[in-house]
């Protein structure tokens, strides 16, 4: 049953990842089993697992929903994710292979292109990018465990950062951190990549209330 119970972990972060799941939405637990064809048990220990690290909850006739979180909240975990983010570029500046260096140039190189070519029309294609840069810098930090506490934290904001590039302007703003983040990194200026990386995902308390509200 562990194997069938991790299948359906994996299918639900992967409906996450992929904005298919939104914060608020109830997880159709019929459809699920219907369509994986397995018993109510795993998908049960599944829900539970999932509810142990914050990423759904239950509510009063609703059931298990993806989890939304209020102002305080939002920000409370912004906070944090901003430091495990900027400890993972800070890291990667001390650590970078020539292999990862390659790779971080390379999707920051994408980044820039995506802009030239689509300006703000294809965020959703950017927001693929942005991922791969985050993904690499983590992998750079040459920290597996840090790079988990990312992934897991990241998956509470995943769609208020999906919806942040739909704003004019964001992804040029967000092309160009990525080009500037990289240069600290190469540079091998630890505590520069790590400040840079701090603000490059944090919110104001004005676009953290626009990007809440528009999951209302």
């Amino acid at each position: 049953m562990a194997s069938q119970t991790r299948t359906v972990i994996d299918t639900i972060l992967g409906m996450i990842d992929a904005g298919k799941l939104h914060p608020g939405d109830v997880i159709a637990e019929d459809a699920l089993l219907a369509e994986m064809g397995l018993s109510r048990t795993p998908l049960r220990e599944a829900l539970l697992q999932l509810e142990a690290v914050g990423l759904v909850t239950r509510q009063p006739r609703k059931g298990v929903v993806v989890f939304k979180p209020t102002l305080e909240e939002f920000l409370a975990i912004l906070e944090v994710h901003a430091k495990l983010e900027g400890q993972a570029a800070g890291l990667a500046a001390r650590r970078l292979s020539p292999a990862r260096g390659k790779a971080l140039r390379e999707v920051v190189e994408a980044c820039a292109h995506h802009h030239a070519q689509f300006g703000d029309t294809e965020p959703a294609a950017y927001y693929q990018l942005n991922l791969d840069f985050h993904r690499l810098v983590g992998e750079a930090s040459g920290n597996p465990f840090l790079l988990e506490m990312i992934k897991a934290n990241a998956r509470k904001l995943m769609a208020y950062y999906r919806a942040r590039y739909r704003t004019v302007g964001a992804v040029q703003a967000s092309a160009l951190e990525h080009a500037t983040i990289l240069e600290a990194i190469l540079d091998r200026k630890s505590d520069v990549a790590e400040e840079l990386m701090m603000r490059h995902v944090q919110f104001d308390h004005v676009t953290a209330m626009d990007l809440l509200a528009s999951f209302d």
